[in-house]
């Protein structure tokens, strides 16, 4: 990473980049704007800090798609499947999809890589054992 600092907000950016990527095959600041429910000036001013980290570049043959350097693919897959393994736990202990969802979103920026390795490897082997 170039500069800067890896925030809660900068995450949920690179997220809803790869949702979008992964749903319309590509994405744009309105797309992020639209998802995360922000402005579009605001999508712009973190994407150009984003650019700054060397996380995301802007594809100008493609319309300004948004498109996410290897780092910046890693962090938001990571962010992505610690959102959706915590959400899935919560479904399963009987937690509400959208109340999961919700939550989700605030604990997959908190954990420590450590718990959530010894949670998904704990929720695996309960899940063999069910």
């Amino acid at each position: 990473m170039k500069k800067g600092t890896m925030t809660k907000s900068n995450e949920d950016y690179l997220e809803a980049i790869l949702v979008t990527q992964r749903k319309k095959g590509v994405c744009r600041s309105i797309d992020v704007a639209l998802h995360l429910g922000v402005s579009k000036p605001s999508v712009t001013v973190a994407m150009t800090h984003l650019e700054q980290m060397g996380l995301v570049k802007r594809d100008l043959s493609q319309g300004k798609a948004l498109t996410l350097t290897s780092e910046g693919m890693e962090r938001a897959q990571n962010v992505l499947e610690r959102h959706e393994f915590v959400a899935q736990v919560l479904c399963a202990l009987g937690v509400p999809r959208e109340v999961a969802e919700e939550d989700a979103c605030k604990i997959e920026h908190d954990i420590s890589q450590t718990s959530f390795d010894k949670m998904r490897d704990w929720y695996a082997q309960h899940q063999k054992q069910g």
